[in-house]
């Protein structure tokens, strides 16, 4: 089973699935900002990037799958953005919960990007936040689009996951064995 997994992280369809997938999330987001007139707050655009780092790692693996080092890097960077969207839109909906139970909650007006990837000066139409935390005016099958995107996220997260544990497995040219 995990040859069979690891054949499939070995062809470019499912990278190009991760990378179309990912494009499809982001153009929505993009489309919900510029189309519909909802500004992002500092969480979302932090959920952003890490569905543009999905998007990038997609796009490495798309590069060469059968290259074992690139695939892995692939495969890590497609955990690492998942995990770290996961964290953030989790902190969104604990502030969207504090929200609507009457709380208070102020979140940053500015990104916090490291210097040597500053995503908001270089991309400020896709990457500067513009609102303010909290604000569940979208709502689909009574949830939030933080809930949503975490959703997504644990998605990429478990494909990652499994194909990881596949890499592992040993592929045998035999044909009697499988």
């Amino acid at each position: 089973m995990l040859q069979k997994i690891k054949r499939l992280s070995m062809q470019r369809w499912g990278w190009a699935l991760v990378v179309l997938s990912c494009l499809g999330l982001l153009g929505t987001a993009l489309y919900f900002q510029y189309g519909l007139n909802m500004q992002p707050c500092i969480k979302c655009i932090y959920v952003r990037s890490a569905f543009a780092a999905v998007l990038v790692a997609g796009l490495l693996g798309l590069l060469a799958p059968k290259m074992a080092l690139l695939r892995l890097t692939a495969l890590l960077g497609m955990l690492a953005g998942s995990i770290f969207g996961i964290n953030q839109a989790y902190q969104l909906l604990n502030i969207e919960q504090l929200l609507a139970e009457g709380g208070f909650f102020s979140c940053s007006l500015f990104a916090e990007f490291p210097s040597w990837m500053p995503l908001d000066k270089w991309l400020p139409a896709v990457f500067e936040p513009t609102g303010s935390c909290g604000d569940t005016s979208w709502q689909f099958l009574g949830e939030s689009m933080a809930f949503w995107s975490a959703v997504s996220l644990w998605g990429y997260a478990a494909v990652a996951s499994v194909l990881l544990l596949a890499q592992f497995a040993r592929i045998s040219d035999n044909p009697y064995r499988d």
